[in-house]
């Protein structure tokens, strides 16, 4: 195992373009980090450049403290699991396991059988080993691609999208397998990621990456509860976080949907008459009718013409339109278009108990904890009340 470190790392190709810019990070021994953000945001790009298969322009790689930046490759001594599993198909899955070992020239043939059997057992490939790579399922291929990268010994585990080309349900079961090898084995993992779902249940710590820029990098907990800026306030959530125009007055804030009253320490880190963008989360909002009067005192109750519905089973989210002052509406169409989500443009999403009666059409009375809203810089997009949102332990 090994720590990796990264330094002030920039990636600029001859065109001029930055692919990385000024990426610091630690990976501590053991550590599974997840590099997660929208395409095209540099994460893949910096993971190879940590395995070797991308020149660093400036900055420094240490592995264990070491400098890595000229190192080839193989003698990082990292594993890489790819997007494609990267398999010989002429090659049965023992000796796709075993081509790592052989290729070293450093183990008998007793050591080979010994490590590619133990690597078989522990990914459950044991009855597969004399099948080709076509005779196998997606998985079972994946799971190969594992077992190629467990037999190595290496220092760290290397993760470039691994299940992005499988189906959802697939995808749901090798996440809990590579989750439960990981903690097995203890071994540093670093690993790319689009999806955040995967993000936020697989790492120990995540790092959320814009164009090239790290923008932070926190437990899921914290990502979630406590986000920097706009953009990770946005990225983390499904669905995301609503986002709406916000203007503030004494402790009073209004909304396209409502006016209430902000807690007095929140009021406090605002300015008055200052133009904002408020952010809640679509789990925090409730049907009122459903709630009793203690919980209903100690939130915001409104009117909101709900025109859609989708009843998911063990939720029912309500879309709610609203009109968006056109200085947000600008930053949020930005926004929305980068991360893919057009429920970011002039829409509440309200995800409320399965039980709720509320169809689309009607006027509805919905709640929310007022306690859970950010409220962000339309300029910056930093996050203005971050410090006033405690995580629980």
């Amino acid at each position: 195992m090994a720590s990796i470190t990264m330094k002030n790392m920039i990636k600029q190709y001859a065109d001029g373009f930055q692919a990385v810019n000024d990426v610091s990070l630690e990976v501590a021994n053991g550590e599974l980090m997840i590099l997660v953000g929208p395409s095209g945001c540099g994460k893949s790009t910096l993971l190879r450049m940590i395995a070797g298969l991308e020149d660093i322009t400036s900055g420094d790689l240490l592995i264990e403290g070491e400098r890595a930046n000229e190192k080839a490759p193989r003698d990082r001594n990292l594993s890489m699991v790819f997007q494609n599993y990267a398999l010989y198909p002429h090659l049965t899955v023992f000796e796709n396991i075993a081509f790592p070992l052989r290729l070293s020239n450093k183990f008998q043939e007793s050591e080979i059988k010994q490590k590619v059997e133990e690597a078989a057992t522990t990914l459950e490939l044991t009855e597969h080993l004399e099948r080709k790579p076509s005779q196998l399922s997606g998985g079972q291929r994946q799971r190969v691609a594992m077992g190629r990268a467990i037999v190595r010994d290496a220092r760290a585990f290397l993760f470039d999208e691994p299940l992005s080309n499988l189906d959802a349900k697939l995808r749901g079961q090798m996440r809990t397998e590579i989750h439960r090898l990981q903690r097995r084995m203890g071994i540093t993992t670093v690993y790319v990621t689009h999806d955040q779902t995967e993000a936020m249940t697989l790492g120990d710590r995540v790092a959320v990456l814009r164009k090239g820029v790290l923008q932070q990098v926190d437990t899921p907990r914290e990502l979630y509860q406590r986000p920097v800026n706009l953009f990770v306030a946005g990225f983390i959530g499904s669905p995301p976080m609503n986002f709406a125009p916000a203007t503030v007055q004494g402790r009073t804030v209004s909304l396209p949907f409502t006016t209430f009253d902000l807690p007095a320490a929140v009021a406090d880190a605002l300015e008055d008459n200052q133009l904002l963008i408020a952010g809640i989360r679509p789990e925090h909002f409730e049907d009122a009718s459903m709630l009793d009067e203690s919980k209903l005192n100690h939130g915001v109750t409104f009117s909101a013409h709900v025109d859609v519905t989708e009843w998911l089973g063990a939720e029912l989210f309500a879309y709610v339109p609203f009109e968006a002052h056109p200085e947000v509406s600008d930053k949020l169409n930005t926004l929305a278009r980068e991360l893919d989500s057009e429920n970011l443009r002039t829409q509440l999403v309200a995800a409320i108990d399965a039980n709720s009666h509320i169809e689309p059409g009607q006027e509805a009375e919905l709640w929310f904890d007022s306690s859970k809203m950010h409220f962000f810089d339309p300029a910056t997009g930093e996050n203005l009340t971050r410090d006033l949102s405690a995580v629980p332990a």
